[in-house]
């Protein structure tokens, strides 16, 4: 979701930061950008966060991912819509 705000394919956040956010350990983090690294999905280095395929990162969430995000493009519309 916040790569949904962003103009880019790019996140600068700490494992930490993602564990603290997401309220798991930090080693449940390692564990999952250590896969989804080997699925090709992203790239992960300190911190920096790109993302390289964003249709199969969003086929290996949840459901709730669409869910909560039809919700949020409802609730917040982009700039570009309001003019």
């Amino acid at each position: 979701m916040s790569l949904d705000r962003l103009p880019s394919n790019q996140l600068t956040m700490t494992q930490e930061l993602i564990a603290n956010m997401l309220g798991v350990r930090r080693e449940g983090v390692t564990k999952a950008t250590g896969k989804l690294q080997k699925l090709g999905v992203i790239e992960y280095s300190r911190g920096h966060i790109t993302v390289l395929n964003r249709p199969k990162l969003e086929e290996l969430c949840c459901e709730c991912y669409a869910v909560v995000k039809k919700e949020s493009d409802r609730l917040l519309p982009s700039v570009t819509s309001l003019s």
